[in-house]
């Protein structure tokens, strides 16, 4: 792959364990199937985050900061979050 590419030309080499540098380097081979199927993890509700803060013990105003990016609702911050 790397001589297809002709990455050492791209400023891509290998180290002596055969990792990628730079390590932002990304190559790869990729499969599809007209048949398969692919997924994504859903928005996390209330009780979801609810129940994760109960199980954690930890604040569930903590747990609305760390997941906001993924919660299926606004959380309700108190002026001090």
């Amino acid at each position: 792959m790397f001589r297809l590419l002709d990455a050492p030309k791209l400023g891509i080499t290998l180290t002596e364990s055969y990792a990628m540098w730079p390590a932002a380097a990304v190559s790869g081979f990729y499969f599809s199937h007209p048949e398969s199927q692919y997924f994504a993890v859903g928005k996390i509700g209330p009780d979801q985050a609810e129940d994760y803060a109960r199980r954690k013990g930890l604040a569930l105003a903590d747990i609305e900061k760390w997941l906001a990016p993924v919660l299926a609702y606004d959380a309700v911050r108190s002026p001090t979050t």
